[in-house]
């Protein structure tokens, strides 16, 4: 492999672990596209899940990688990342990833990835110096914005809703939006297939950049690159994560078919439009927001805020703490090969 600047087992590896972090995405933020239908019984756990993984796969010919550009260009400066960086980045969010999983807590893979890399960069510098403040600045601002926007788009259109159908009963509204609703969940998993996969992407396209076999340019990076990243994403999300369903469907507000298909229609509206302008957004953030907007929009005491102020807890704490970790597995990387 004619200007490769690592063994190729060493790329080998680092590649292996980037599509573990991806199909660890899936398994771990795939809970988000199906937390509502399964929550309103629209589809059973097992066609859920399936029905997810299909459209997550799907987006691969929906978006163009706006996202992955951002990720491998535009969070730290490339010049400044080795496979010991992508060794350290990799290995803190998928800590991160497991040990949220592990307690239900549907944290941002996104972030934790974002975290990691930055960690690991610092680590290696000594400095802030290597961060490229306009892309990680955006992702940080959008921390708050892409809840928020969910929010807004959520609660919109469940007040927009209730006044088309303001002369129906509940009964004879929920009828319409039992196809609605899976309409509005294969349009969320569209989104966060395209926005999620493409972080994977993004990682990989940087360690190729700094391997020697890749550029800043996208037509060096291989197809094969696009599309093993795609599947481990949609193969996390079709073995699934069922802490973390229970924990958007059900706790943070009740939901039903009206309800459910505003939420998940909210998130994607917001993810699509994330993806399109090539911002790496959270899933989670997204359809927490819109759950929250669809709830309040019913009636404020029916969002569980103390539920909520600890998703915001472990939101806030997912960079730095992905970070952390992946500063210590850069130390463990450079000691070990």
């Amino acid at each position: 492999m004619e200007g490769l600047t690592i063994s190729i087992w060493v790329l080998g590896l680092l590649i292996a672990i980037a599509l573990a972090f991806d199909f660890m995405n899936g398994f771990h933020d795939g809970a988000n596209a199906i937390s509502t239908i399964v929550a309103t019984g629209a589809l059973t756990p097992k066609q859920a899940v399936i029905f997810a993984a299909f459209f997550n796969f799907a987006a691969l010919w929906v978006f163009e990688l706006k996202v992955a550009a951002t990720i491998g260009k535009g969070t730290v400066s490339p010049q400044f990342v080795d496979h010991y960086v992508i060794f350290g980045a990799l290995m803190g969010a998928l800590a991160w990833n497991i040990i949220t999983w592990f307690y239900g807590i549907p944290s941002s893979s996104s972030h934790a990835l974002v975290g990691g890399l930055v960690g690991a960069t610092v680590a290696k510098s000594g400095s802030g110096a290597p961060i490229v403040w306009e892309g990680f600045g955006k992702i940080l601002a959008f921390i708050i914005i892409s809840p928020l926007v969910g929010v807004i788009i959520g609660g919109l259109l469940m007040v927009l809703v209730s006044w088309v159908f303001r002369k129906h009963s509940p009964h004879q509204a929920g009828k319409w939006f039992k196809s609605g609703q899976l309409f509005a969940a294969a349009a969320y998993s569209l989104g966060h297939g395209g926005n999620d996969a493409q972080k994977t992407i993004g990682i990989i396209w940087l360690l190729l950049i700094t391997a020697g076999v890749a550029t800043k340019d996208v037509a060096t990076l291989p197809t094969w690159v696009i599309y093993s990243c795609y599947f481990a994403i949609a193969w996390g999300t079709y073995l699934g994560g069922w802490r973390i369903v229970k924990t958007m469907g059900t706790k943070i507000t009740k939901l039903n078919a009206v309800s459910g298909s505003c939420a998940s229609m909210g998130g994607a509206i917001t993810l699509g439009l994330a993806t399109l302008g090539g911002i790496p957004v959270s899933t989670t953030h997204t359809i927490t927001g819109a759950i929250i907007g669809v709830g309040s929009a019913t009636d404020v005491k029916a969002v569980h805020w103390a539920i909520t102020a600890n998703l915001l807890v472990a939101w806030i704490l997912t960079i730095p703490a992905a970070g952390l970790m992946a500063a210590v597995f850069w130390y463990i990387g450079t000691k070990s090969f």
